[in-house]
C-alpha cells in the first residue's frame, strides 16, 4: 500500500478531496462532478491513480452519488466495517493507497447485486481507457 506523510496529501489534494479521501468525509448528494456523468472511461483514485471502476459498470441509483455494480478488478478496492453515524456500513477504500471512496450496499443491480456508492471527489475520470 502506498503511504505518504499527511502534508503530501494536503499539498496534492484540494481541501474537499482531502476531507473526503483522507478524513472519510462525504460530499452532499447531487453535487459531485460525476453523479450524472455518462462518459465512457475508467474512474481512477484521485489520490494515486489506481484504476477503480469502468464507466460501463456505472448506473443511475437515484442516490445522487456515482454508483457502480462492480470494481474494475476484485483487488482494486478493499472494504472494512464502518460503525459511524450509529449504523454498520461497509466502507470502500482504494486498495493501493487506502483512500476513502464511499460505501458498498447490497441493493444494486444484477449481476452482482452490489451498489458501490462513491464520492465524486475521490475519483478522476480517465476518458482514455488503458
Amino acid at each position: 500500500m502506498t503511504t505518504k506523510p499527511d502534508e503530501d496529501w494536503r499539498n496534492k489534494l484540494t481541501p474537499e478531496q482531502y476531507r473526503i479521501c483522507r478524513e472519510c468525509g462525504t460530499e452532499p448528494a447531487f453535487t459531485g462532478q460525476y453523479w450524472d456523468c455518462h462518459d465512457p472511461g475508467i474512474y481512477r483514485c484521485v489520490c494515486c491513480g489506481n484504476g477503480l471502476f469502468d464507466a460501463a459498470t456505472k448506473y443511475d441509483s437515484g442516490t445522487g452519488w456515482p454508483s457502480f455494480w462492480q470494481p474494475i478488478e476484485s483487488d482494486s478496492v478493499s472494504t472494512r466495517a464502518d460503525y459511524s453515524h450509529g449504523m454498520r456500513r461497509d466502507e470502500v477504500n482504494c486498495a493501493h493507497c487506502g483512500s476513502h471512496l464511499g460505501h458498498v450496499f447490497p441493493d444494486g443491480p444484477r449481476p452482482t447485486g452490489l451498489r458501490y456508492c462513491i464520492n465524486s471527489a475521490s475519483l478522476t475520470l480517465d476518458r482514455n481507457k488503458p
